[in-house]
């Protein structure tokens, strides 16, 4: 089953107008999300990181870790996104594996994303 395919059919699903933001950077989160529709971007302190679009996964670190935010989360365009809290989360990876490897997946991009040095 595909990401996409997932997050059309969760429970609880935002709506997000292009501007709106769903999270800052230092919030506590308890919900990870996932893009059903539109583009949303993650930014450091002002500094856009990247940007997530239909399928991708954000927001995933607050599950893992439960530490604060370590990036905001603002809609690129009007977008849908699927709210996944930690019960969903847990259900996903055991009945789905191919989940745990998108998000980890997703994770380790942003990570190199941040931490990417520009050669000489």
């Amino acid at each position: 089953m595909s990401n996409s395919a997932v997050f059309a059919n969760a429970r609880k699903v935002e709506q997000l107008r292009a501007g709106d933001v769903l999270f800052h950077e230092g919030d506590m989160g308890e919900e990870m999300y996932g893009v059903i529709s539109g583009t949303l971007e993650l930014s450091s302190a002002g500094t856009p990181v990247t940007r997530i679009t239909e399928g991708g996964v954000f927001g995933e670190l607050a599950l893992v870790d439960k530490e604060p935010r370590s990036l905001t989360a603002t809609a690129a365009t009007d977008a849908s996104v699927a709210v996944i809290d930690r019960r969903m989360f847990l259900f996903l990876i055991h009945e789905t594996p191919t989940f745990a490897l998108d998000v980890m997946g997703s994770m380790a991009a942003r990570l190199r994303a941040q931490t990417a040095v520009v050669p000489r």
